[in-house]
């Protein structure tokens, strides 16, 4: 008894003859292994919006399916008997092949609801969006045979490529400049030029049932059915370099994005055999469902699925363990799958974007679709504690580095991308101690600053003042002479260097102390004639800052006689303040002498002093 692929859509001369043997010997074959599905298992999280759309042959339908949760959150009618599916590269619509209707369904991701159905030639099985999303190519496989080319924009057929042989598979090159062809019947694979629409070349190989080209271009994949075997085609040559073999019944095959691996449905073996494309060998055999049609590498390149045609399953596998993590409910016969390019992860700010060559800063980077990061780089070297905190939001600690600016590089999802630039610099300068820690604040004061990261000062300051002179002497010590304070009392030394001015702490404090002062009087001789009421004296005094030894210029010295205010002056330049006024007869005989006195300042001790009138005759 002869038996053909399970496709109930495929009419007339039903050309298939595939697989011969026994109805019993199959239906044992396959129904075994429909107690092997493995029970629902964690997936790894999805991008946003990174849905998994299966056609459900027996169904008339598309599920969309969230991998990370294995939820079906939309049922989506479409034509009887749909097979292949598309996504258009900007993942907005899904197109899928109505084998039984002769037609294309045109689907709204956004919406999951069918936005427009083009008519198409009979039977058609596979679909492939152009990369710039303009053309949609559809395979039919009757009357007659051939590739339909649609104008994505208007929805029109603009050509049909005549194609012999039972084509119903086909895959474009990653630039769209060719399209390849799987006949299963001819047993070959057309390469079709898709600017001129016509065939350059026919390359022979088994009965094509799945066909994926690789993301370089370099090679087509193509799943011989009845020779259980996948062959491998230069597409600079258009020749067969080699053959693998596989599982029972290949049927679909997919490639890894970053070309590795592909991954081949075994409808008749129940599996997805690996293959590693260095070597062209098998490097793993996973057990999924019976009837395992359809397969589809998660563009994150974390999860591989298959769709189990027979048990109604769409399997989960997990690409670093190889193993089958979930086995997610369908439709009725499940078999194509197509899912959106991953969004690629965005950087827009870095914060902070500087900090010291020792490392050791977190920093913040915020964008979008930043779930999945695994590495943040500073010029190569990777930050640790990289967290991913939201999909918009990653963490990590800065390694350590020479001084200068480098660009920081984020990877999520195997995406490498620019994620801005971080400025080194050398450590903020630390002070530990100061020497002496007090000194008069008319400044002038040898200072020895003592602690860390003081190569390359361009400032010292006292309380903000800056300081008279500095010298740097190593990274750790500097000798500062304290400028002159207006107010005695604390104040805080900083250094501030390229990287900074640090923090201030007690052991930075420096103590201004008031300058001690001295007023010197000169005696006054003075005369007075019988019957006098009033004297006018001329007084004077001198005052000195006798910490430094200068005289005091500006200040106002006040001269009295007893209690009676003579008169009040300012200093010069030489500190001598001079005026004149009158005073009672009786006070000055009473007193025979005058004060002077001077109230300070903040930064001036005050001072007095006194002298005598002397009388003369």
């Amino acid at each position: 008894m002869a038996f053909t692929i399970d496709r109930p859509h495929i009419r007339g001369r039903a050309p298939r003859r595939l697989w011969r043997g026994t109805a019993a010997a199959l239906t044992a074959a396959l129904l075994g292994t429909v107690g092997a599905v493995l029970p629902a298992g964690p997936a790894h999280a999805a991008g946003p919006g990174q849905l998994v759309y299966i056609s459900n042959a027996g169904a008339g339908s598309v599920s969309a399916v969230d991998p990370a949760t294995g939820s079906t959150v939309a049922t989506i009618d479409v034509g009887s008997a749909p097979t292949g599916m598309a996504l258009t590269p900007d993942g907005s619509q899904a197109w899928v092949a109505n084998g039984a209707s002769d037609s294309v369904s045109v689907i709204d991701t956004a919406t999951n609801s069918v936005a427009a159905t083009v008519a198409v030639g009979r039977t058609p099985q596979s679909v492939a969006i152009s990369p710039d999303g303009g053309r949609a190519y559809v395979v039919h496989t009757d009357s007659p045979a051939g590739v339909d080319v649609i104008d994505t924009s208007s929805l029109v057929v603009t050509a049909t490529i005549a194609a012999d042989g039972f084509p119903d598979i086909l895959g474009l090159s990653p630039d769209g400049g060719r399209l390849y062809v799987g006949h299963f019947s001819s047993r070959t694979v057309s390469v079709i030029d898709t600017m001129s629409n016509t065939v350059t070349a026919t390359v022979p190989v088994g009965n094509a049932a799945g066909l994926a080209v690789s993301p370089d271009g370099a090679h087509v994949y193509v799943a011989d059915y009845n020779e259980n075997r996948l062959s491998v085609i230069d597409t600079a040559t258009a020749t067969v370099t080699a053959t693998v073999p596989v599982g029972g019944l290949p049927q679909n095959v997919a490639v890894a994005p970053d070309g590795r691996l592909v991954y081949v449905a075994n409808r008749g073996g129940n599996s997805v055999s690996v293959m590693d494309t260095a070597t062209n060998t098998v490097v793993a055999t996973v057990p999924t469902g019976a009837g395992t049609s359809g397969v589809l590498a998660d563009p994150d390149g974390t999860r591989v699925y298959a769709t189990n045609t027979f048990v109604n399953t769409m399997s989960v596998i997990d690409t670093a363990t190889l193993t089958v993590t979930a086995t997610v409910p369908t439709g009725s016969r499940p078999w194509g799958l197509a899912m959106g390019k991953a969004v690629p992860p965005a950087v827009t700010a870095l914060a902070p974007d500087r900090g010291p060559t020792t490392g050791g800063t977190t920093v913040t980077l915020t964008g979008s679709h930043l779930t999945g990061t695994t590495a943040v780089t500073f010029d190569g070297t990777p930050a640790t504690d990289v967290t991913v905190v939201n999909d918009t939001t990653v963490t990590a600690t800065a390694p350590a580095h020479t001084p200068g600016t480098v660009g920081v590089s984020l990877t999520a999802k195997g995406r490498t991308v620019n994620a801005g630039t971080y400025t080194y610099q050398l450590p903020a300068p630390v002070i530990t101690a100061v020497a002496p820690a007090k000194g008069p604040a008319a400044g002038g004061t040898a200072v020895t600053i003592t602690g860390t990261g003081f190569t390359g000062a361009t400032a010292v300051a006292f309380g903000g003042v800056p300081a008279a002179s500095f010298t740097v002497r190593s990274d750790t010590e500097i000798t500062a002479t304290s400028p002159a304070a207006t107010t005695a009392g604390p104040a805080d030394v900083t250094v501030t260097t390229p990287a900074g001015a640090g923090t201030t702490s007690p052991a930075d404090r420096y103590t201004y102390t008031r300058d001690t002062t001295k007023l010197t009087a000169a005696p006054l001789l003075l005369s007075l004639t019988p019957g006098q009421l009033n004297i006018t004296l001329n007084l004077s005094a001198t005052l000195t800052d006798t910490t430094t030894g200068k005289p005091i210029s500006g200040a106002t010295v006040k001269f009295a006689v007893g209690t009676t205010t003579v008169c009040s002056a300012t200093t010069n330049a030489a500190g001598i303040a001079t005026c004149a006024g009158p005073c009672p007869v009786v006070t000055v005989l009473l007193h025979l002498g005058y004060t002077a006195t001077y109230n300070g300042t903040p930064a001036l001790e005050p001072a007095t002093a006194t002298a005598g009138l002397i009388r003369a005759g």
